[in-house]
């Protein structure tokens, strides 16, 4: 059974309680990265409003405590066998049900919420935030009588198309046939048959389980909460709060604005010297490239980007991680690309996107449409170009293309002569000048649901009363 760790006072400002929480809440993240942020900024959010915070954990991609002093922290066993971990900058789909199967096979999540619930040194927990992925965790909370309520990391556009999955099977939209990739989803406009959810590494069948399985955490909690903001998605909030019979579906979003710490929460390094490097440019003159923590590109494709952004002639910040290409350990880039981009252009392994993003410098982002990439974009006000994955990503480009008309979708393979044109297109054509007055109306909307009397904080005031109530 796994201890508690203690808490140690952390200098997160005027926000830290002066007297002892009254309540606790208890959050469980997936372990990947685009699901820790913003669960981890939630906390902060919660935090910030008085609330003790216990942060539960697996050992795969666990968090390091000393960068949350505000925060407990539990581990939990996740059970996932060392082949499948050793995959963890790959499928994520078979770590996840890999990591329910083992967790509904043993009692380890029943002992330690038992044992967190009866620590009477803190206060008493009034609930557990968890991931919608996490559906074994929300079983063994449910045996144990303590109310669950799941953070949804994607957009409201992604949750209503999980609800929908059903029907895109029934209407013959799923399984998927390549001669009906275009064919208009016409139940949830804009959405094409190529749009909906696909995994290149898993069978459709993997998918669907996975949604069901989502679906039925969502189902079965206490409320939702989205991290996404009114404004931005009204039709498909409304549409959910019908599908849904819960206590609270709330639009909480950016939670990263909403969050004012720093809250540690990256797996990789992040290299600040972009930022200083940044200072040097003049502004809006870079395109930050970045395609997420788990995207991978052939090395050709590698080879096709470099020389399109090289090509291009505008200044460029490109993030390169380790795994990022598939069949080569290390950054190997092409010979001659050095002298090309002196000057102009900067090759990291990782960044502080959020603030790579708000610099004055970057006046685009090449995105592959993560919701948090895409979410912080809109934040800033920075059109995209949008060259999505797999999963959400592909239903995100579609609405930052064609409902919030910041972007346009890069498709097909990757030539660097198509890629040099996307990236003038967007940096100073009068398209990419278009999309970045609409860029700007959004970060405009951004900053309303924000006040005090934005709706993004009427709905942390609704959820704290409601955790209160519990």
């Amino acid at each position: 059974m796994a201890a508690v760790q203690e808490a140690r006072t952390g200098d997160v400002g005027s926000r830290v309680p002066q007297t002892r929480p009254a309540r606790r809440v208890l959050v469980f993240p997936l372990p990947f990265q685009g699901h820790i942020n913003p669960m981890m900024q939630l906390a902060d959010v919660l935090h910030g409003r008085g609330l003790a915070v216990t942060v539960l954990h697996t050992h795969f991609n666990a968090l390091d405590p000393a960068l949350h002093p505000a925060f407990d922290f539990v581990s939990v066993a996740d059970g996932i066998p060392a082949d499948v971990a050793a995959s963890k900058s790959g499928n994520i789909i078979d770590i996840i049900l890999a990591m329910n199967e083992a967790m509904e096979a043993s009692t380890a999540v029943d002992e330690v919420l038992a044992s967190v619930m009866a620590d009477e040194a803190r206060p008493r927990p009034a609930c557990l935030f968890l991931d919608g992925n996490l559906l074994a965790v929300q079983k063994a909370a449910v045996r144990l009588g303590l109310p669950t309520l799941v953070l949804r990391t994607g957009c409201a556009a992604c949750l209503g198309g999980f609800l929908a999955f059903p029907m895109f099977y029934q209407k013959g939209y799923l399984p998927r046939q390549v001669s009906q990739l275009y064919m208009p989803v016409k139940e949830l406009p804009p959405l094409r048959v190529r749009d909906i959810f696909f995994s290149v590494d898993n069978n459709h069948e993997k998918v669907r389980t996975i949604i069901a399985r989502i679906i039925e955490t969502v189902k079965g909690s206490s409320g939702v909460v989205i991290n996404t903001f009114e404004a931005l998605e009204a039709k498909e909030l409304e549409r959910i709060r019908r599908e849904l019979d819960l206590p609270l579906v709330l639009a909480a979003g950016p939670l990263h604005k909403l969050s004012s710490t720093t809250t540690g929460s990256s797996l990789l390094d992040q290299d600040y010297s972009c930022i200083k490097w940044l200072d040097s440019q003049p502004a809006r003159s870079v395109l930050y490239v970045s395609f997420g923590s788990l995207a991978s590109l052939s090395s050709n494709e590698f080879l096709e980007v470099a020389w399109g952004l090289a090509n291009s002639g505008h200044n460029f910040l490109w993030v390169v991680r380790p795994g990022m290409i598939r069949g080569m350990n290390g950054i190997h880039l092409p010979n001659g690309f050095d002298v090309a981009v002196e000057g102009r252009g900067k090759v990291i392994q990782w960044a502080p996107q959020q603030e790579v993003l708000a610099h004055q410098a970057v006046g685009a982002f090449w995105t592959h449409n993560g919701w948090n990439s895409t979410l912080e974009s809109i934040s800033e006000g920075i059109p995209m170009i949008c060259r999505p994955h797999s999963l959400d990503q592909t239903m995100n480009a579609r609405y930052v293309a064609e409902i919030w008309g910041v972007g346009f979708e890069l498709e097909g393979e990757l030539e660097r002569r198509k890629i040099e044109l996307a990236i003038r297109n967007l940096m100073s054509g009068k398209e990419g000048a278009e999309m970045r007055e609409r860029a700007e109306d959004l970060k405009m909307k951004v900053v309303e649901c924000l006040e005090s009397s934005g709706s993004s904080h009427i709905a942390i005031d609704k959820l704290v009363n409601y955790i209160l109530s519990l």
